[in-house]
């Protein structure tokens, strides 16, 4: 169990690290984007993200 967390871990950093690399000026673009976004918005985005999470879990287990 601990050797698959920690696979998830280090897939979602290379995952996260791949825009900054890849494009450092849409990343500072991306980030300014969303510290101008509302609360709400922020908080619905982040509950969407993290129910496409949990169907896909559900989805390859």
């Amino acid at each position: 169990m601990w050797n698959d967390l920690f696979v998830a871990l280090a897939l979602v950093l290379v995952i996260e690290g791949m825009l900054p690399f890849l494009s450092p000026q849409r990343m500072r673009e991306a980030m300014l984007s969303i510290a101008r976004m509302d609360d709400r918005i922020l908080r619905i985005t982040g509950l969407l993200s993290m129910l496409a999470g949990v169907g896909l879990l559900y989805l390859v287990h």
